[in-house]
């Protein structure tokens, strides 16, 4: 009886350990890089989703699409460099002036259907009109299913917008927009890319301009602070 109850709190504290924490970045994507790793005829194509607003899609400065200068291609360069066999596709779902809530509402139709190996959600920037409560839905909404698919997430907190303040606390802000995705994060024990306190770290030093192609759309510097955090959950 006392080797039943002992097994029970064992088993109660692993429960307990899981829930709350984000991924083991370590551990989280391990399948996916050994497939990374495997050379023909024994690899397949990996497929990277990414699920979002005009960051991920590329869009700088007058309406300029740099597609191979955007975060998710930065991060193929990247993984090709480390992953040399590997073969490796890149999708963006993303649209340009998006939030999560139209993002969800076609999630089903046009994210699932590509199979990602692992998919990535930046909307945040976009989100603070819809506020906390709504777009909290969505983000769950699109986590669950990308779960239930047994696909692997990695959520990103927003990039920066010069018009307001970074630091603000307020339910609008970028700021509550990020605490908001680290706790979807940590509820659901997906992976987590946190450039926005990178960001947060550079304005303190006040030179957050040198990585903003215009006010509210990284340049090729901020898009490379994205993939740096990203890539950290493929080493």
């Amino acid at each position: 009886m006392k080797k039943i109850s002992i097994s029970i709190l064992i088993l109660i504290s692993a429960v307990q350990i899981c829930i709350g924490q984000l991924a083991d970045s370590s551990v989280y994507l391990s399948g996916i890089k050994t497939e990374l790793n495997k050379q023909w005829p024994k690899n397949r194509t990996i497929n990277l989703v990414f699920h979002g607003h005009s960051v991920p899609s590329g869009y700088w400065s007058n309406h300029e699409v740099h597609t191979l200068s955007s975060y998710p291609y930065l991060l193929l360069q990247q993984l090709k460099t480390l992953y040399p066999y590997a073969v490796i596709n890149v999708i963006t779902t993303s649209i340009g002036g998006e939030n999560a809530i139209k993002g969800e509402s076609r999630f089903t139709q046009d994210v699932l259907p590509h199979k990602p190996d692992v998919l990535f959600i930046d909307y945040a920037l976009n989100d603070r009109a819809a506020g906390l409560e709504k777009t909290k839905e969505a983000w769950e909404k699109m986590i669950q299913k990308a779960l239930e698919a047994n696909v692997k997430v990695i959520l990103l907190t927003p990039s920066p917008d010069t018009r307001v303040d970074i630091f603000a606390k307020d339910g609008k802000s970028l700021s509550a927009h990020a605490d908001q995705i680290r706790a979807l994060a940590q509820k659901y024990h997906v992976g987590l890319a946190d450039p926005f306190s990178l960001f947060q770290a550079i304005q303190k030093k006040g030179n957050l301009a040198e990585y903003m192609s215009q006010v509210n759309h990284p340049n090729l510097k901020g898009h490379q602070l994205i993939s740096g955090e990203l890539m950290k959950w493929f080493r």
